[in-house]
């Protein structure tokens, strides 16, 4: 595939409506073209009083409970917001303006492909910008208990993930994922988000999941999946979780060249990583694109260059 040395954003705009997860709302969002070195920013169209623009950035994550919550400085707050951000990267979009008449995202059916769907029917335009890059020297590590975070220095963008769930459908299992190969609709896009019937009174009570039901997530039902359709993929859950990081690993802003591995990773272990990736400044570069492909001695077309 042709390597991306150029910022993108969407060719024309494009809106769905759907249910959150969360609030259990019905919620309508626009993705808008924006111009390059914009990056992704956020905008709650139902907030008039304050600003309510808020950057797809590590620093304004503000809650990492069973999602992805961005806060601005004045409180402004738009969840579940690593879905459509993994979509985005997935499809190579850097620079959007995505627009929320609500608190949180929808959820569309708990996974990223109706996002993608409707990304890839705007189309993407190049800008006249270059593409950057963080170009990772050494290794970046975050640990919570058994749940570690690693960033590993390497010559593609690609992401594994392992879960070990004690419950015999998800249980143990593994999955990688490598960005720039034109396979992200076909092999990620379509995992689902998961949870545990069991759970569902205790989120209610702490006001999470109000929207959630069959039709956006995977439910287990003690030793079985009680989606009627059963899973999409033998190994949805991992590569779910692999959807996520995707998205949560996006906030850096730029494509970050290495590899993440993470063992029983969530969000906020995912935050946590990039917080100690942007502290530690020597571990890494800031590079174009064309940089980047020159010290790894790729061509304008080497697939091994990963483009998300």
């Amino acid at each position: 595939m042709r390597v991306n040395h150029r910022q993108t954003t969407l060719r024309t705009p494009v809106s769905c409506i759907g249910v959150g997860l969360h609030s259990g709302s019905q919620i309508s969002m626009t993705i808008r073209p924006a111009p390059a070195n914009h990056g992704v920013l956020f905008v709650r169209r139902d907030v008039h009083d304050v600003p309510a623009t808020i950057p797809a950035r590590w620093h304004n994550v503000s809650r990492t409970d069973l999602s992805t919550t961005l806060s601005n400085e004045h409180g402004v707050s738009i969840a579940t917001v690593e879905h459509l951000l993994a979509a985005l990267r997935g499809c190579a979009i850097d620079n959007a303006r995505v627009e929320v008449d609500g608190p949180e995202l929808p959820i569309m059916d708990g996974s990223a492909e109706p996002f993608v769907r409707i990304i890839r029917n705007a189309g993407w335009t190049e800008l006249d910008s270059p593409r950057f890059v963080m170009w990772l020297h050494r290794i970046v590590e975050v640990r919570d208990g058994d749940k570690l975070g690693l960033l590993l220095p390497g010559p593609h963008s690609r992401i594994t993930v392992s879960l070990d769930f004690s419950d015999q459908i998800v249980g143990a299992q593994s999955y990688t994922y490598e960005l720039g190969r034109d396979l992200f609709d076909e092999e990620l896009a379509g995992a689902r988000t998961f949870g545990f019937r069991d759970q569902i009174a205790s989120l209610h009570a702490r006001g999470l999941a109000l929207g959630g039901s069959q039709r956006n997530a995977i439910v287990i039902d003690k030793d079985s999946v009680a989606n009627p359709e059963g899973l999409r993929f033998g190994n949805e859950f991992a590569r779910h979780k692999v959807l996520d990081c995707l998205g949560d690993l996006s906030l850096a802003g730029v494509p970050i060249m290495a590899h993440f591995y993470g063992y029983k990773p969530g969000h906020g272990l995912n935050n946590a990583l990039l917080r100690a990736l942007f502290t530690q400044r020597e571990a890494w570069s800031y590079l174009t694109m064309d940089e980047y492909c020159r010290i790894q001695g790729a061509g304008q077309d080497d697939p091994d260059v990963a483009a998300g």
